[in-house]
């Protein structure tokens, strides 16, 4: 990985540059839903635990935010249990599709870089 990238693009804990990870949260995201209703911090917890590492609320967010609008994420209000409640983000039929798109295309693309060069 290029020196620039360490020094400048990555965070101690995540073995990705934020470049990427800001590029791959929305794919992820939906893969993550893929496999049922979350909130917001479980879907960040699950993806640290399985390597991308730790995601900023201030990308979360947004990133559900815009898959909200898009129509890929349905969303609801859960009342908090002694505490503020929160909003559970589902996959839409319209979000499982985009997610079996984009899984095409991105396996596309990492032939590409596979075979670029060789």
């Amino acid at each position: 990985m290029p020196a620039a990238w360490k020094k400048a693009a990555m965070n101690k804990e995540s073995p990705f540059p934020s470049s990427w990870q800001r590029a791959m949260l929305p794919m992820l995201l939906l893969a993550e839903l893929s496999t049922g209703q979350a909130h917001g911090y479980a879907l960040s917890k699950s993806l640290q635990e399985r390597g991308f590492g730790p995601v900023k609320g201030a990308t979360l967010y947004p990133a559900l935010a815009k898959l909200e609008a898009s129509g890929f994420v349905a969303t609801r209000w859960e009342e908090g249990q002694g505490g503020p409640g929160r909003k559970v983000y589902e996959l839409s039929a319209s979000g499982s599709a985009e997610l079996k798109s984009q899984r095409a295309h991105f396996d596309i693309f990492a032939q590409l870089v596979k075979t670029t060069g060789s």
